[in-house]
């Protein structure tokens, strides 16, 4: 093995972190240490788990992957024309902002969510390894306004990142709504942090007019070694007076199977927020990562007016080109008759101001 080849390896840990793959290296099913509750639809007592789905492949397919195949080049930076924007403090109309992968803020009913937060280098376990940023955040810790709540989907290193959570948590304080045993992961480091858990179907009340419900999604979770599938993913739809987001961090596509439930339960969105990179090599990233295509298809099942692109552009933890999510995701739309404006691709710093019709 090359000098190179034994460095990749090594970074293994970080890659495969960031698209959850920590626990491929073990070998023996330990007990549940994040979370302890009776068996449901998605847990078995010990292992959560996506009805009726895929689980993700093993650590020799991530081997083959990583060895086998090419990945794509990357620029070292990929700047925004948006970065450095300062948002307003507070809006009572729905805006969201693009600050980087699928950190997003939405400023909706006078308050503001902050979505899966990342803003450090790496998206990584490791300081020296793993996937590193080629576009500041398009909004710095320093210039967010007071975040009210933050909605963190799930434990994989390019959602959770604990040195940006916590500074958060110094800063704001914020009530942070996460899926069954992430909590117990964010206490290890901030004992003292707000927090509403929950499974698929339970809602979490922010204030005396607007709460988050927990809805289903197609991935998995790891942090580590030895905890894959120990703490649950999820999406969200914040529901305000007079609007309604579905936030989808992570997902495969599923059949659509989440996005007519989606539909059926909530009716209409007014906005979507939706994943459309880290998707190829396909036989890999199927199950938990959809292509642009089949966010698409998503957008129009969820009964979406507009749906606005994450988790591209920011970090390669995949090996497509940096930009083609997005010129795939205009041809998917202008396949399917739909307007430039109706599934957006905001660049970092980039905000969209809602208009309802």
């Amino acid at each position: 093995m090359t000098r190179r080849k034994f460095l990749k390896y090594l970074s293994l840990s970080g890659i495969a972190a960031a698209v959850g793959g920590g626990t491929w290296f073990a070998s023996v099913k330990p007990a549940n240490s994040y979370y302890s509750g009776p068996p449901s639809s998605n847990f078995d007592g010990r292992f959560f788990f996506n009805p009726k789905g895929q689980e993700p492949l093993g650590f020799r397919d991530l081997l083959k992957w990583q060895f086998g195949e090419q990945k794509a080049k990357w620029p070292d930076a990929y700047p925004s024309p948006f970065e450095g924007a300062v948002p307003e403090k507070r809006r009572e109309d729905l805006t969201i902002t693009m600050i980087g992968h699928a950190t997003l803020l939405i400023q909706v009913a006078g308050l503001n969510f902050l979505t899966d937060p990342v803003f450090s280098e790496r998206a990584s376990p490791l300081s020296f390894a793993g996937p590193k940023r080629v576009v500041k955040p398009g909004v710095s810790l320093e210039n967010l306004p007071p975040i009210d709540c933050v909605l963190l989907s799930h434990n994989h290193y390019d959602h959770l990142d604990m040195s940006s959570l916590t500074a958060l948590v110094d800063a704001h304080d914020p009530l942070i709504v996460t899926p069954h045993g992430n909590d117990t992961i964010v206490r290890k480091d901030i004992a003292d942090a707000r927090i509403k858990t929950g499974n698929w179907g339970d809602i979490a009340t922010v204030n005396d007019q607007v709460k988050v419900h927990f809805e289903p999604i197609h991935h998995w979770s790891a942090r580590g070694a030895r905890d894959r599938r120990m703490a649950l993913w999820s999406g969200f739809v914040v529901e305000a007076p007079d609007s309604k987001v579905y936030v989808v961090g992570d997902t495969g596509f599923h059949g659509g199977i989440n996005y007519r439930a989606a539909a059926e339960k909530h009716g209409r969105f007014d906005a979507a927020i939706l994943p459309i990179g880290a998707y190829d090599p396909r036989w890999f990233m199927e199950a938990q990562h959809q292509n642009p295509e089949e966010a698409v298809e998503g957008h129009i099942l969820c009964n979406a007016q507009v749906s606005i692109a994450h988790h591209w552009g920011t970090f390669q933890l995949t090996n497509e080109p940096i930009e083609e999510p997005i010129e795939r995701l205009a041809a998917a739309r202008a396949e399917r008759g739909l307007s430039e404006n109706s599934f957006i691709a905001l660049r970092p710093g980039e905000a969209y101001r809602h208009s309802p019709i």
